[in-house]
Order: C-alpha cells, then structure tokens, then sequence
C-alpha cells in the first residue's frame, strides 16, 4: 500500500498548443482575431490598482446585470464563471449526479469525457452521423442529462433550434445543456428557450465572440433555480472566482457588444471567402457556423499539410483521432492571416 494509491488518476484535457515561435500565424485554438475594443482597453487603464486589496464582488453582480439586459433576461437567471470551463466543470457537478448515463456526441469537445472521469459520472459517447451531424433522435432514450455544443466542435456544424426543442421534450427530467462557445458567428441561440424549458442550461464564454480568451470569463444562463444550486456548488469551494480586473473587463466588454458584433461579421465573411477557395481546391468542408473550418483533403494526409505549415510559421489543430484523423481544425483569422494560409496550403498541394 502506497500514498499513490489514494490520489486521483485522470487523463487531463490537452488543450491546443501555445508555441513561443516568433512571426506565427496562429490558427490553432480559435481565438479572435480582432481585439477586444476601445471599452475594454479603456476599463484597463482606468482601474484602480488599490482596488484589489480588497475581494471582489462575489458573485459579479454588475457583469451579472449587464448579462442579464444584453440578452433580455433576469439577473437571477445569469450565472458567472472563470471562463466557460469553470462554468462547464461546476454544471458537471452540480447536473449530473442521476445513477443513468449522461449522452454527449462521441466527436466533440475533449474536456466532455475528463469531467464525467473526474467526478466519476457515468457517460455514453453517441456517435455522430458519417457527415458528423447530431441525430436528435439518438437522444430521446432514458438517460441522466445531455450536454453537447452548438455549434459542434470541432466540426462547426449546427443543430437547428427545433431539433434542439424535440431533444428538450424528450428530455423533460433531465438536465439538457446546450454548449454555445460559437454560436456568435452564425447560428441561432437557444436562449428564447429558456422561458419554456426549466431544464435547458445555456453556457457561453467571452473567449471567442469577445476576443477575451485571455481574461477567462464564462456564463450559464436557465432558470433562476438551477441558476441557484449551480451558485451553491460555487459558493461551497470558491466564492470569489471573478477578481475586480475581470469584472470591469466584462462589463465594458457587454457594453461595447455592437463593435464586437463588427468583428463576428468580419469572421464570418472571411470564413466564407476561405472555404470556397479551399473547396475548389478539393478540400472536404462542413458548413461551418464557428470562428473555424475542418478541413480534409481526399489526396493529401491532414497530418502531412499539418507538418508543412508548421514549417512555414502557420499552426492550425490536428486531432489523431478515430474518425477525424484526415482532418484539420483551422482557425479564422484576418484576411491577411488567412491568405498566408492559403499561399501555403497551394504550396504544399502543388508538389
């Protein structure tokens, strides 16, 4: 018998590489590429440093509100998080806790399956379609909640909100959680949902839409009681999550909304223009309806187009994993950005 034998062994959630090459094109992990406006930048200069002497707002009541009017609900309804895998982490722990098991896509976001692993929840991986969209059907049977994001990552592909409706009826005494990291960028949010369905949980993050990936804020959004309990399960290990900086960050971030806006659209409009270049290329692409595209070439590995734009300073993801393993996650960045990209994928398709 070992002390070893009493710590908790779990296979962590690898997230996308953050290299230290100079002069990169970073297409990796679906960061924004615009900054994050003039409010923001504004509510950084003007903090007050002695400010944090002191502990935050516990529960970020003024973001909390400004949440609450920007999407036109209660602010008993709004739930703040250290970035959305905090916020994904504490509704693992405070949704899922039947004896059945809880259904995710088997192709989807990796930290899904490290939560069920981590709090010992269990789960079944429901395989996509062979074109990776979700068949709402696979999860109507008995089971102890549902948890998928919309749109899906890493394919970009979107369920409609009526599928999502029939998956909520027959749902009805589980918790069913709509991931929305992207929905910003071209899909329909199920929020006007939420005053039918007291068991839809909503969860968004400031990283991609914002461009706030490094300030790590996160929210949920449902009704004000599971709203509460998810507060309680907070409140009981970490009652101060969001540090003042980051309030005023979001805050200003809320108020700048309609510049952010500009800059989905920008995405948006580049991410059109590229996957019709990369399509009469050859390239296999999804409908994407994310900040980016998965791509694969029916002549060319994933794997080898990887490597050679490593080469040339441009990062994108590659997952060696089952099904997906011809497959690049690409990353939208600016114009400029994206015709580096494409420069380089013609190079290396050409030889």
């Amino acid at each position: 018998m070992s002390w070893r034998d009493n710590l908790r062994q779990v296979e962590p959630y690898v997230a996308g590489e953050q290299p230290k090459m100079k002069n990169l094109i970073k297409l990796n992990t679906n960061e924004n590429p615009y900054d994050p406006g003039e409010k923001v930048r504004e509510a950084i200069q003007m903090f007050d440093a002695n400010r944090l002497r002191l502990y935050p707002n516990a529960d970020a009541e003024n973001l909390r509100h400004a949440l609450a009017r920007y999407h036109h609900l209660d602010d008993e309804q709004v739930f703040i998080g250290n970035g959305s895998d905090e916020v994904l982490a504490l509704t693992f722990l405070t949704c899922f806790n039947g004896e059945k098991p809880i259904l995710f896509p088997d192709i989807t976001y990796s930290f899904y399956p490290v939560y069920c692993e981590l709090y010992q929840i269990h789960y079944h991986k429901v395989p996509l379609c062979d074109d990776f969209t979700i068949n709402k059907e696979d999860y109507y049977g008995d089971n102890g909640g549902v948890i998928f994001p919309n749109p899906n990552a890493p394919t970009g592909l979107l369920l409609s909100v009526d599928d999502i409706k029939d998956i909520l009826d027959h749902n009805r005494d589980v918790v069913v959680v709509v991931d929305e990291a992207y929905i910003d960028f071209g899909g329909q949010s199920c929020l006007g949902l939420l005053k039918d369905y007291e068991n839809l949980l909503i969860v968004k993050t400031f990283s991609k839409f914002r461009s706030l990936a490094g300030s790590r804020l996160g929210a949920a959004y449902g009704n004000k009681e599971l709203i509460s309990h998810l507060y309680d399960v907070k409140n009981s290990f970490n009652s101060y999550p969001i540090d003042a900086l980051n309030q005023a960050i979001g805050e200003a971030s809320v108020a700048d909304s309609a510049y952010i806006e500009e800059n989905a659209k920008k995405v948006m409009a580049t991410r059109t223009r590229i996957m019709a270049e990369l399509r009469e290329l050859g390239f296999i692409i999804p409908e994407s309806y994310a900040n980016f595209i998965f791509i694969s070439h029916p002549r060319v590995k994933a794997a080898y187009i990887f490597k050679e734009l490593r080469k040339k300073g441009i990062i994108v993801r590659y997952f060696n994993a089952d099904r997906i393993q011809n497959y690049l996650r690409v990353s939208i960045g600016t114009d400029e950005q994206m015709d580096a990209f494409m420069t380089g994928v013609k190079e290396i398709l050409s030889r």
